[in-house]
């Protein structure tokens, strides 16, 4: 059976996942030919066996870019504000409030931090929005099988044979990057033997648009707010705990997970009733020891992979996509060059790499579980709530606008 003819795009992404997608967009908006990959088609309906059911908050640099391609008029109306980021420590010897610190977005901007949106109506969205792109072709059910790359482009087996030569080769494909592997990059990796529960709430109190991060042992217990579900109101919850203590909340009766998880909320929005399954994913940090190879960029978790916290994730993933995107627009003739993929390397790599670490060390004294490590979280936070430029410092990075 002869080859097939070797197809030829200016970018091939590998991967389709919610980071993936927005790539294909935002180049596609930037008129350049691209072809996206992904060996399992996108879960688009909540109630779908592998939807996933976390949310993602978008802040603000990820809101002006999904403007910028034509993305956010789509997922406005589906999207809930979130104007203030509030942090509980529940660390005394009952699980209450004991410490309550708002960082107000109106401290900063007229806007809010942020919008939030679930993952599986992001998905649903982008591959709307791709359809009306005739410059980007979507290809679910299939994989990167191989690369090869070359000055002057990468040559990219897929899963069913296909040959594709890309000036630049996008690897968006997940935290085990196929890609990221292929071309000899290796990535460090920090665990913490905890997992993650992923669900949604219905509660007897609004949330007021308000976010929520208790503290307590093990991980942070987070709410998110999202739209009314049957007539109440409704939040996104990420409980992080350690493994052993993950599987045996997923195994409890309906009842008592429920009393179990009012419980570690501290009761902060009333009795809360479960309004999806469950869901779980593991925990860890990891970086890259580079960010591109020849005629190949690594964004999102093919790059960076962070826990939870402070909504930094998949806005790291943005801040990839928004650098690259505009490097390929400034200079189209030197796309996927090595001029190009360094200045993305030596421009992304230290943020990512500081931010990684910071959200190492907020995870390790979420875990705390011993009461003086408690006590001296405790101290910590009023320690940076109570300095005003400290404060606003902390919110400017964590709204990613910088420390200016």
């Amino acid at each position: 059976m002869p080859p097939h003819p070797r197809e030829s795009t200016d970018i091939l992404i590998s991967g389709g996942g919610v980071a993936g997608l927005m790539a294909a967009s935002a180049f596609g908006a930037a008129g350049f030919s691209v072809i996206c990959v992904d060996p399992a088609p996108p879960v688009t309906d909540a109630r779908a066996e592998g939807a996933d059911l976390r949310t993602t908050a978008f802040l603000q640099p990820a809101i002006r870019l999904m403007q910028e391609i034509g993305l956010w008029e789509r997922l406005a109306p589906h999207a809930t504000p979130l104007q203030i980021m509030r942090i509980v420590d529940a660390g005394g010897p009952a699980p209450e409030a004991r410490q309550v610190h708002d960082f107000d977005a109106a401290d900063l901007s007229d806007a809010p931090f942020g919008w939030n949106l679930p993952n599986w109506l992001l998905r649903r969205e982008l591959l709307a929005h791709l359809g009306g792109l005739g410059n980007v072709s979507f290809r679910p059910g299939l994989g990167t099988a191989h690369v090869l790359t070359r000055e002057t482009a990468a040559l990219v087996r897929l899963s069913d044979g296909a040959r594709v030569a890309a000036r630049l080769l996008v690897a968006a494909d997940g935290r085990n990057s196929p890609v990221r592997t292929a071309v000899g990059i290796g990535a460090t990796t920090l665990r913490y033997g905890q997992k993650a529960l992923a669900f949604a709430v219905t509660h007897p109190a609004p949330h007021g648009n308000v976010s929520t991060e208790v503290h307590r042992s093990g991980g942070p217990f987070t709410l998110v707010p999202l739209p009314d579900h049957a007539g109440r109101p409704c939040s996104a919850v990420v409980w992080m705990e350690r493994g052993p203590e993950i599987r045996r909340l997923a195994a409890l009766p309906r009842a008592d997970f429920e009393a179990a998880m009012t419980e570690r909320s501290a009761r902060l929005l009333g009795p809360l009733t479960l309004a999806s399954r469950l869901t779980v994913w593991p925990i860890i940090s990891r970086i890259a020891e580079r960010f591109s190879a020849e005629r190949c960029a690594l964004m999102a978790e093919a790059a960076h992979v962070v826990p939870p916290i402070g909504a930094q994730g998949l806005n790291m993933s943005l801040a990839d996509l928004r650098l690259l995107r505009d490097l390929a627009a400034a200079s189209p003739e030197t796309l996927g060059s090595p001029a190009m993929l360094e200045h993305y390397h030596r421009s992304r790599w230290p943020d990512v790499r500081a931010r990684v670490s910071g959200i190492d060390a907020l995870n390790r004294a979420s875990m705390a579980g011993m009461p003086v490590l408690r006590e001296a979280r405790a101290g910590l936070l009023q320690l940076l709530y109570s300095a005003r430029p400290v404060r606003k410092g902390l919110m400017r990075l964590g709204m990613g606008t910088g420390s200016g």
